[in-house]
């Protein structure tokens, strides 16, 4: 069978995901794209550049789409009839934390709204980003003054599923490299201030203060105007730091993963956390905030361990890991191993029979 993936911002995990799907699905599945830039203007424009750019649809079974498009606009204003259409939730503009000084636009949440009514299909990348979601969904619709829909709750629920995204990574054994020396501290996070990074660097300022002996990787793309906290961090600590700024080759990426001892995530939003579980696999042992997505996808039996609050568990915990790493080093294996199972071929089949069932509806017209 034969797909149409649409993604109007191909960059970051938008863009890891479509390339994985993509490349491990037993079906054919054509890629339309746009910059990963702009995002506003990608979910109120990029349906009407994608329905120019392919006004043809006849070819294919189905569409997948990402909640960056409207879909609705798409379906609306196509000549053609549009085959049936599933929507992957990255994330979602009702729950998604504003940036300091910003006020809400209450468009892109009923963009979000118009998307999934427009889909035959929707699928969250995690079992907490699906219940902010619903939790969130009657409150904003009962912010309107009079005549609100909320019957699109149920509507929405009905037709949504759960399904982690797979990860561009080997899911059969993987042997693990010695981290390097001093610690290596993996933060390959995007630039932005979702992922807090004010809080990452408070906790690396607290250490080298205090002597302990540390290194870090500063990874992760920065999409447009590079946050102040990292250019202090380039001025205040410029002898810890091994690596600054986004690394374009894979290969590179993933060696210096394999150097690293921690990887540490301060995020205020996070709805699944590819780069986390890529560190993981690599052998990063992490610690992470006992919130967002990350109870979910590290495994119960580290929790106690990995997973802390606030910001002076935070730093005590990071202290201990990189000053007496015999504690910690014999989970490295045992966590890499737990995080095969986000890969792509051990996940690929959940999404294989979602399209095959997509295409089922295309058939029944």
């Amino acid at each position: 069978m034969k797909f149409l993936f649409l993604e109007p911002f191909y960059g970051g995990s938008h863009r890891d995901f479509a390339r994985g799907l993509v490349e491990a699905s037993s079906h054919e599945i054509d890629l339309a794209t746009l910059p990963a830039r702009f995002w506003k203007w990608r979910m109120r424009g990029a349906a009407l550049h994608f329905i120019k750019k392919i006004p043809d649809l006849s070819a294919y079974d189905g569409i997948i789409a990402t909640d960056l498009l409207s879909l609705s606009d798409f379906k609306a204003l196509h000549p053609q009839n549009v085959p049936p259409c599933l929507v992957y939730f990255h994330e979602n503009q009702i729950t998604y934390p504003l940036a300091p000084g910003e006020s809400m636009d209450f468009q892109f949440g009923f963009t979000d709204i118009s998307t999934g009514l427009a889909a035959d299909r929707i699928l969250f990348n995690s079992r907490t980003h699906f219940n902010a979601f619903f939790d969130a969904l009657p409150g904003f619709i009962n912010m309107m003054p009079e005549y609100n829909p909320t019957w699109v709750t149920q509507a929405i629920r009905e037709k949504s599923h759960v399904i982690q995204p797979g990860c561009r990574f080997p899911g059969g054994g993987l042997p693990l490299e010695a981290p390097q020396e001093p610690p290596l501290i993996i933060w390959n996070h995007r630039w932005e201030f979702d992922k807090n990074p004010e809080s990452f660097f408070k906790a690396l300022y607290s250490l080298d203060e205090k002597g302990v002996d540390f290194s870090v990787a500063l990874m992760g793309e920065n999409f447009q105007v590079q946050p102040k906290e990292f250019l202090w961090a380039k001025e205040r600590i410029p002898h810890r730091i091994a690596v600054f700024g986004f690394v374009e080759s894979r290969e590179a990426y993933f060696d210096w993963l394999k150097k690293g001892l921690v990887i540490v995530s301060t995020a205020n939003q996070e709805n699944f956390g590819i780069s986390v579980v890529e560190a993981m696999r690599s052998g990063c042992l992490p610690l992470l905030p006992d919130r967002l997505a990350y109870p979910e996808v590290l495994p119960d039996e580290f929790h106690a361990k990995y997973l802390y609050d606030g910001q002076e568990e935070l730093e005590s915990r990071l202290e201990a890991m990189l000053s007496e790493p015999e504690n910690y080093i014999q989970d490295r294996p045992l966590i890499s191993s737990a995080m095969a199972c986000h890969a792509w071929e051990n996940r690929v089949l959940e999404f294989d029979r979602e399209l095959t069932e997509l295409a089922a509806l295309h058939d029944n017209e």
